[in-house]
């Protein structure tokens, strides 16, 4: 059957944000552990978005989908549009299984591909073509990985490198086609321990016969990924998307094993845990030994939809729409909101032509990472109680960024820091700085936004 291309409207010209590339391997900050930090102690905002198709060809919620195989993803044209939008960051996701159908990414039968083994055969598996042998890999998968990671960090891009998938397992039928169930490979393995035709067990710690030897591909599986990108510096790992509750030691003991492996290799990379769907809890990403994490919308402290905590970890927070409302949610003030409370923003990216709800979050994550590139953001950390908007980012008496989500006037509390400073404005949804003049620090200062609208204020002490 005739591939198709996807999408056409990736192919619209986008002006290019040319820059240096990505510099790593990126680190927790040693004194602003919120942020990461390049090898020169550079503290490195992640923003950006990504998509389904970014590393595998699939039929997630796309015209002609259903087809085997399914549409080429034209990926030089997506990097073209993250690279106009100003962003640095994204997810490149791994689908586990071949083929599935559920009611929630598009109609029909999803096929997936490639994967990372062989497909020698004898005999045919569920998507139509021969059976795996999960004891060789398919040098082309990781080939492909490598050439898309390289070619991001050439970009100035860092990419987290997406390990395994639970999502799946749990709200779709994609076991059936899953490289690890039993009558799709050559080699006697069946992940789905209890035969409930679910496989919740692959991302479970399993001391069966059966479970260790799942294990142990996994592992030779998890080397390899590592033993492909580990030179390069844009790296992060995420060990699964969305995994069930259950599988909590098991990703745990992933990241330590990614840890370890990397311990005996020249670069180490961040090692990401996100949130568990459905029902999993933040603090077990707080207390797990990640370096960074994604959460859920959490309780009403947490808030990170609409009022997102500055200090309820000491982990890096990317802060992801995929894991607070889906495909459906994030807009310009969700993104600054989120970067003034000292977390790292990412979107979940539908690449939808524009017009679209979801252009503001495009641009806002564009906006952000340009005033992280010129911001001593090492030294910038949320100070809500500093401006009436309570939404700050601070260097006392050196450097603020305050972000105010309507129109009219705020505080800014300069009281502890005599001296000019420079002021600028930045209209948000116009994407439009406007010169502030300077102001005196030494006392609390009000300002109003010079236009209507969502604005950022960013003041700096006069050299």
């Amino acid at each position: 059957m005739k591939s198709l291309t996807l999408p056409v409207f990736l192919l619209m010209a986008v002006p290019a944000v040319s820059g240096p590339p990505a510099s790593g391997p990126l680190r927790p900050h040693p004194t602003n552990p919120r942020w990461l930090a390049d090898p020169s102690g550079r503290a490195v905002l992640l923003a950006g978005s990504h998509n389904w198709q970014n590393l595998q060809e699939n039929g997630v919620l796309l015209r002609g989908g259903d087809t085997n195989p399914p549409p080429v993803f034209d990926y030089d044209a997506y990097l073209d549009r993250l690279e106009g939008w100003g962003h640095n960051f994204f997810r490149l996701w791994r689908w586990e299984t071949t083929r599935w159908t559920d009611d929630y990414t598009g109609p029909g039968t999803k096929y997936c591909t490639p994967h990372p083994w062989a497909r020698p055969g004898p005999g045919l598996a569920a998507d139509g073509l021969p059976r795996f042998d999960l004891e060789t890999f398919d040098e082309s998968y990781f080939a492909r990985l490598r050439e898309r990671v390289e070619a991001a960090g050439e970009r100035g891009m860092y990419v987290s490198v997406m390990l395994f998938e639970g999502w799946e397992h749990q709200f779709t039928d994609a076991w059936g086609g899953h490289p690890f169930h039993a009558p799709n490979n050559v080699n006697g393995v069946e992940g789905d321990l209890d035969g409930d035709g679910r496989g919740l067990e692959f991302d479970t710690l399993d001391d069966s016969p059966m479970g260790t030897r799942v294990r142990e591909l996994q592992e030779a599986y998890v080397r390899k990924v590592v033993d492909t990108v580990n030179d390069l510096d844009n790296v992060l790992y995420e060990i699964a998307n969305e995994a069930h509750t259950g599988s909590t030691e098991w990703q745990y003991f992933m990241i330590r094993f990614v840890k370890d492996y990397e311990g005996t290799l020249p670069n180490q990379h961040p090692v990401g845990m996100t949130f568990q769907y459905r029902g999993g809890s933040n603090h077990t990403l707080y207390h797990s030994p990640a370096d960074w994490i994604s959460p859920n919308p959490g309780d009403d402290r947490e808030s990170f939809r609409d009022n997102p905590c500055a200090d309820c970890t000491t982990k890096v927070v990317v802060s992801d729409t995929d894991h607070l409302w889906g495909h459906t949610g994030g807009d310009d003030i969700w993104v600054w909101k989120t970067f003034t409370r000292g977390l790292n923003v990412l979107f979940m990216e539908e690449l939808l032509p524009s017009p679209t709800w979801q252009d503001s979050a495009r641009q806002a994550l564009g906006q952000i990472r340009r005033f992280a590139e010129r911001m001593d953001l090492a030294s910038m950390t949320p100070e809500g109680g500093l401006s009436t908007t309570g939404y700050c980012l601070a260097a006392r008496g050196s450097e603020y960024l305050v972000f105010q989500h309507d129109k009219g006037e705020f505080n800014l509390d300069l009281k502890d820091a005599p001296g000019e400073y420079e002021v600028e404005w930045l209209d948000i949804h116009d994407d439009r700085p406007v010169p502030g003049g300077t102001v005196e620090g030494g006392d609390s200062v009000t300002f109003t936004t010079p236009f209507p609208g969502p604005a950022a204020l960013h003041v700096r002490r006069t050299p």
